[in-house]
């Protein structure tokens, strides 16, 4: 019984070391078929040589991967093959890959690919010289320019690129090139995903096409949609307009752009340039809206104009555009400034309309019932629509006019609250050098006037009333006023002129609101408060494809034979140093030799005759 237990436990421990020795073997490359099979002496002791018969290529398989060729090396003490001519591996039911020439390591499960090598995926094909494949990290390297072609996204090119098969991602660093039908991109690094035809971009990048020019430095774009999004000094040149912002959404098919914060649009036709924290363009319609801080600029040679509202809107076409401001408008330029519910200027025709809106209920944050104003030097106009007239050649003031309760009013130059008052129907005004110097008051004029002599002495107050006053001005004061169909008039000293009386009905000075500077504009706004932009992740500089793992599993496949040169590194790269050690010099043991980046010579031909050849085993 003892005798025959011992015997079961020997047969058992036997049969385990035979299924573990199999399960080993099988991990090694495997020849599933060749035609010829037989030595060489001008190659490696012990590497046999297989050559394809007129059926079939050879055959070999490891580990799930299957290659055939029209000639195989096979080094069977380092498991690693070379395989010749017509080359085709392929890994599961979607990758494949040719080439003129590939080897493999049996126990790094590296491969090399050169000559004409093609790797394709389910969405995408690329092709480059020189293919290097890492399939532990299911990782493909090519460092000599390559190609990637994907029918919805066009043509990737980049001097260096990578393929992570596991997370199905291309990565191309250096001369990056992707060539649309609609578009060509250029950028610094892509990272591209066929499966979506999602591309990540990084560093300096542009978008050129027919209809726009996109800057990046940092961005992301959807090649199936044609939308991108973009961040880090961004800006998208439309015809012509440039749009600037820290975020930018583009929509190509759409013709649309938004962007977030920091905004700038750029008319380059109509020298105008319009700021704010929120816009959208719209190409096609030839609009831009923009809102958070609005400001528009006209900008003229010596004098720039400033508008600002809670909204803009820019429309037109560039040889009629127009400008509407609503929501609190404000006007400025040095010599000028105004306030109104609404602002509207057409730049073709140098008209801008000051608007009173009075639809706006109590509870409208805009509702302020007040009449539109504009300031010029020292004198206020107001009614209930302001005309004012530019010459679009000169840039300069040419003319206004006040509709409906016009009122005309200065501060004496002396007194404390006296105020020169002219209101009527309607006015006219004159300008020269952007200065005002005549002006009509039309039907219903009255006045109430400040005389002085020639040393400033106060006269009188001169109240009066006709159908018309004609003033002309100069040097910022009144030098004549003209009365036309006088009713009646007098001059009052000052003592016998009650104060309750020195102001027209209707009167109201508003020179605390002029804007004095182009930061006047928003002193009445609420606080800003603008979103945070998360924006997309960092650059992350891409691995090496030799890593750390790659020097180990190479230095740890030569061990086998510490006296042969280690085949696995043979064809490897070396990237960035020139160091021909895979690993730094602490880190190599004393019985492996230094790794030679160089590839050995190369592998010797069969002879078409096999004269050299020596059948194995009678085969």
């Amino acid at each position: 019984m003892a005798l025959n237990s011992l015997k079961n436990l020997f047969f058992i421990i036997t049969f385990c070391i035979s299924v573990f020795s199999f399960a080993q073997e099988k991990q090694k490359i495997t020849i599933e078929y060749a035609g010829i099979a037989a030595s060489d002496p001008e190659i490696e002791d012990g590497a046999l040589v297989f050559l394809r018969d007129e059926s079939q290529q050879v055959h070999f398989i490891h580990k799930g991967v299957n290659m055939w060729c029209d000639k195989a090396v096979y080094y069977e003490d380092q498991d690693y093959i070379e395989a010749f001519s017509n080359v085709n591996m392929k890994q599961g039911d979607s990758i494949t890959m040719t080439a003129k020439y590939v080897d493999y390591s049996g126990k790094t499960e590296i491969a090399v690919a050169k000559g004409d090598v093609v790797l394709t995926e389910p969405n995408s094909v690329l092709t480059t010289d020189k293919l290097y494949f890492d399939r532990t990290r299911q990782l493909a390297y090519y460092d000599t320019s390559g190609k990637v072609v994907r029918d919805s996204s066009g043509t990737i090119t980049s001097q260096i690129g990578r393929y992570y098969m596991n997370a199905k991602k291309y990565q191309f660093t250096k001369d990056v090139v992707l060539v649309n039908p609609d578009y060509t991109l250029n950028t610094e690094r892509l990272d591209f995903f066929p499966d979506n035809g999602y591309a990540y971009l990084f560093g300096p990048s542009t978008i050129v096409g027919e209809e726009s020019n996109i800057y990046t430095e940092r961005g992301f774009y959807d090649t199936n949609a044609n939308t991108g999004y973009f961040q880090r000094n961004a800006k998208i040149d439309y015809d012509n307009r440039t749009i600037e912002g820290d975020s930018i959404y583009f929509d190509r098919n759409r013709s649309f752009a938004s962007a977030t914060n920091n905004i700038k649009v750029t008319d380059t036709i109509n020298n105008s340039i319009v700021k704010g924290h929120y816009a959208e363009v719209w190409r096609d319609k030839d609009s831009v809206f923009i809102t958070k801080r609005a400001l528009a600029i006209t900008v003229q040679e010596k004098d720039s104009v400033y508008l600002h509202a809670d909204t803009l809107m820019v429309t037109g076409k560039e040889d009629h555009r127009i400008t509407r401001a609503y929501y609190n408008a404000r006007l400025y330029k040095s010599d000028m400034a105004g306030k109104a519910d609404s602002i509207h200027v057409d730049h073709k025709t140098g008209l801008t309309e000051l608007i009173n809106l009075s639809r706006y209920s109590s509870t409208d944050a805009f509702a302020t019932a007040r009449k539109p104003v504009l300031w010029n030097i020292g004198n206020q106009m107001t009614g209930d629509t302001i005309h004012l007239i530019s010459n679009t050649e000169t840039e300069k003031l040419d003319s206004l006019k006040v509709f409906n309760n016009a009122f005309l009013v200065s501060k004496d130059t002396i007194s404390d609250d006296g105020y020169n008052q002219i209101k009527g129907q309607r006015l006219i005004g004159l300008f020269k050098d952007n200065e005002l110097y005549n002006v009509d008051i039309i039907k219903n004029a009255e006045t109430i006037r400040y005389m002085r002599n020639e040393t400033n002495e106060l006269i009188g107050i001169q109240k009066s009333k006709s159908g018309s006053i004609n003033i002309q001005i100069a040097e910022q004061a009144i030098e004549e006023v003209r009365f036309i169909n006088q009713i009646d008039g007098n001059i009052f000293p000052e003592p016998d002129f009650p104060r309750n009386a020195r102001r027209l009905r209707g009167f109201d000075w508003r020179g605390e609101e002029r804007p004095i500077s182009v930061d006047d504009l928003f002193k009445d706004d609420p606080p800003l408060v603008l979103p945070k932009i998360s924006g997309l992740e960092d650059y992350v500089p891409p691995e090496d494809f030799v890593n750390d793992s790659v020097a180990e599993r190479v230095e740890e496949a030569g061990k086998a034979t510490p006296n042969k040169p280690n085949k696995a590194a043979q064809n490897l790269l070396k990237e960035e140093e020139d160091s021909k050690d895979l690993k730094p010099k602490k880190e190599q043991t004393t019985t492996q030799p230094k790794v030679d980046w160089k590839p050995n010579k190369k592998p010797t031909e069969v002879s078409k005759e096999n004269k050299k050849l020596k059948p194995k085993g009678g085969e």
